[in-house]
């Protein structure tokens, strides 16, 4: 028997745009799951698979330097039983 499943695909994306950010911190701080850090006075990924897209450091970051990509998608699966 084959039966037809979902499975839910969840991708995310961090873009830290080092020009613009002034090394303030607040990000870093407000991560829940830390899943960035300070790498030369500027923000940076440390674990893109810890974070939970809960856009806390997008919308906190006064320099508008982190922008937060976050999709989820439906994917069937086929399973044979």
């Amino acid at each position: 028997m084959i039966t037809r499943r979902g499975k839910w695909l969840r991708q995310k994306k961090i873009d830290i745009h080092v020009n613009l950010c002034k090394g303030c911190e607040i990000c870093v701080e407000l991560c829940p799951v830390d899943a960035l850090e300070m790498k030369d006075f500027k923000a940076a990924v440390k674990d893109l698979d810890k974070c939970i897209a809960c856009m806390q450091c997008e919308l906190r970051c006064p320099d508008f330097a982190i922008e937060v990509y976050k999709k989820i998608t439906r994917r069937n699966l086929w399973l044979k039983k």
